[in-house]
């Protein structure tokens, strides 16, 4: 699965990993991440995500 990074702060959602704080388990895809998630460290939502090229 692709990750996931955050322009304003650089957090990278893993989604081997989650982010089983905020309610999303391991081996959820971003694109099943529910809407009303936030990225945990900046609080920005998922729009200001872009995929990492790998």
């Amino acid at each position: 699965m692709d990750k996931w990074v955050c322009g304003p702060c650089g957090y990278v959602y893993d989604p081997e990993y989650g982010d089983p704080d905020n309610g999303v388990e391991a081996g959820t895809a971003f694109e099943d991440i529910p809407d009303d998630w936030v990225c945990p460290v900046c609080g920005v939502d998922k729009s200001l995500f872009e995929k990492v090229e790998e």
